[in-house]
């Protein structure tokens, strides 16, 4: 199969593309056979198809615009349960984010057979949206065409199988039975203003110049004659394209591509490639046509189509951008198109999935890790973080190593600068000794970020807020939250206390954790009853009005600062309660001070609260909630 000497055929007497007149072209003429050619030499069915070799190279001339199509919607839904039209919406909406602007996704296409169908097709189109550009898919049959009419989409596939196994087997024609009848069809969708596009199926197992080229030829003869462009999508419809150089047609993809621009006459612009990924060569048989000077490629989202799926869509995005740049991508949608995939479509993406998978970015490898702490560029991609929203992490076995837990806790807590976690540091070595006796033991699985997060809080408590004080953290932003707002409110910019009270009264009813609320001037004298709930009320009634806090440091911070106070915890004399304080300056219409706002938080009921977390460790709560009840010192209340 293979000779020393290589053909290489040049292009030097080819001319910049304009819309090709047919006849500048070699004519081909359909060769009719009476049994059909299946090329049983390179397809034995009895054993794994050959690659010939006729040692002949083509010339790489990448098209001029490239893009990418769609067909998550025809193709996509022929390998799984079909999307709801709610579903294809949404899908729709994150295809027109993921292309941009200015179309890098520029088509994709329906089914619109079925009422669901229609019912997507329509919602789709009222979104007035202009990429990707909505067409249809029919069969090569009459009765199909008003379908497209119907919704007035300006292109629509047509079904035009090329193979003989196709042609003869599954049809029972002859080739030029094969090629009127499209021929027919074709017309028929001319005539409507529609432009056709012909999915040449099954076209690398078929006869390339005595069927393909000359029906080519005929559809761009009529193109010439209506002057509505006609598209051709070759369709690898089992996936046997391979990209080796001086490989044979049919299966040379190189050589397909050239010969329906440089024989047939087909402008890069109307010339699509349709692969399928049976031998695990769909994306770069994709690319590869794009490289030889075929504009489109199409694809499916996750790569999911017939059988054994398309190109990925977010793969030939990433290598779009390698090629041609940006051009108004943004990369981080696929993320979420992966993330709507898996909960909302129920969708299972294997954890070793390019760009999406839960593991794609993952190492558990100590060296590795150990690389990544140093400097992320040697291990990771390029900035997944940045691109995909999708930080590089580590994954914890008995590979991992110091270096390993140590950049896991560093990327699970956000650990930046000085906060930074050393794999020297002793408690990282007393985690990984427990990692290492869980496999000594006889453990396989890796180790889950709960089981993770608490031997983090158990031996490097330093750097980590407990689950108390995560609470403590909610409890004082939702107190700050809401004195904040009262403060604002004019009655109490009145200092009147006729007016304060009743307003103080109603958020302390609205808000069962306010144990109490109160008002002092700038003197730190009180001049508002103490409100509290009826149960607590006659434990403060000799607490109110006229006595002095100006010795308090809820008072006097607020006072000095201008901003916001929270204090420590302290126990409640009255209450006998675990507590903090938050209070705020009043201030008028001149943002002069003219008192002060405070609320004493029983942090008690947030705690009580947050029992009901799933997440939480309750043991580890109440026991370090009882030991801060124990610390706490005794506040002036």
């Amino acid at each position: 199969m293979f000779n020393d000497r290589i053909t290489v055929i040049r292009m030097a007497t080819i001319k910049k593309e304009k819309k090709p007149a047919t006849g500048k072209f070699k004519k081909y003429k359909l060769k009719e056979l009476e049994k059909p050619n299946l090329y049983k030499d390179i397809f034995p069915y009895s054993d794994v198809s050959k690659i010939i070799f006729d040692n002949i190279v083509v010339p790489m001339r990448p098209a001029n615009d490239i893009f990418i199509t769609d067909t998550t919607f025809r193709d996509g839904q022929q390998s799984r349960p079909p999307y709801t039209a709610e579903q294809i919406v949404t899908i729709f909406q994150f295809l027109n984010k993921l292309g941009g602007p200015n179309g890098v996704i520029r088509q994709t296409e329906f089914f619109l057979y079925s009422r669901k169908d229609k019912d997507a097709v329509q919602k789709c189109l009222e979104l007035g949206l202009r990429y990707p550009e909505i067409t249809g898919w029919i069969r090569a049959a009459k009765e199909d065409i008003p379908l497209v009419k119907q919704f007035g989409l300006k292109e629509t596939g047509l079904l035009t199988s090329v193979s003989d196994y196709h042609i003869f087997l599954k049809l029972d024609k002859k080739r030029s039975q094969a090629m009127d009848g499209y021929l027919g069809i074709v017309k028929s969708v001319l005539d409507l203003g529609i432009i056709p596009r012909c999915h040449f199926e099954d076209v690398t197992r078929a006869d390339i110049y005595g069927f393909c080229v000359p029906f080519a030829q005929e559809l761009m003869k009529l193109r010439d004659e209506s002057g509505i462009d006609i598209k051709i999508r070759l369709c690898d419809t089992m996936g046997y394209g391979v990209t080796y150089p001086g490989a044979a047609l049919p299966r040379s993809v190189d050589k397909l591509v050239y010969a329906f621009i440089h024989d047939a006459g087909v402008p890069s612009h109307l010339l699509e490639w349709h692969g399928h990924n049976d031998f695990h060569k769909a994306m770069i048989n994709a690319t590869t046509a794009w490289m030889y000077g075929c504009s489109a490629a199409n694809s499916t989202l996750l790569g999911l189509g017939e059988r054994t799926g398309n190109p990925p869509i977010e793969g030939l995005i990433i290598e779009y951008i390698a090629l041609k740049g940006n051009n108004g991508i943004d990369t981080t949608v696929i993320t979420d198109i992966a993330e709507y995939f898996e909960s909302d479509i129920g969708v299972k993406i294997p954890h070793n999935y390019p760009f999406v998978g839960s593991g794609f970015n993952v190492t558990s490898a100590g060296v590795h890790a150990d690389g990544l702490i140093k400097c992320e560029e040697i291990y990771n991609i390029f900035d997944t973080k940045k691109i995909l929203k999708r930080p590089i992490t580590t994954t914890i076995t008995d590979k991992s190593g110091n270096a390993g837990i140590a950049f896991w806790i560093n990327q699970r807590f956000n650990l930046e600068g000085s906060k930074i976690v050393d794999k020297r540091n002793p408690g990282i070595s007393k985690i990984h000794k427990w990692v290492t006796e869980q496999y000594e033991g006889g453990r396989i699985t890796s180790i889950s970020p709960e089981e993770m997060e608490k031997k983090v809080r158990q031996y490097l408590p330093e750097h980590f807020m407990s689950e108390l004080e995560k609470i403590k953290f909610i409890a004082e932003k939702a107190a700050v939250a809401a004195v904040n707002q009262i403060i604002e409110n004019p009655l109490m910019r009145s200092m009147s206390p006729e007016d304060q009270e009743p307003l103080m009264q109603s958020i302390v009813d609205e808000h069962p954790s306010i144990q109490f609320a109160y008002v002092v001037n700038t003197n730190g004298r009180k001049t508002t009853k103490n409100i509290t709930n009826i149960a607590d009320r006659a434990k403060y009634e000799n607490y109110g009005v006229g006595t002095d806090q100006s010795d308090r440091e809820w008072f006097i911070k607020p006072l000095q600062t201008g901003k916001v106070y929270v204090s420590d915890f302290f126990i409640s004399k009255m209450t006998g309660i675990l507590c903090f304080t938050v209070s705020a300056p009043i201030v008028n219409e001149k943002d002069e001070m003219i008192g002060i706002f405070g609320v004493d938080i029983q942090f008690e009921d947030w705690v009580k609260r947050a029992e009901d977390m799933e997440e939480m460790d309750q043991i580890t709560l109440r026991e370090e909630y009882k030991e801060m009840k124990s610390k706490a010192k005794h506040g002036h209340h």
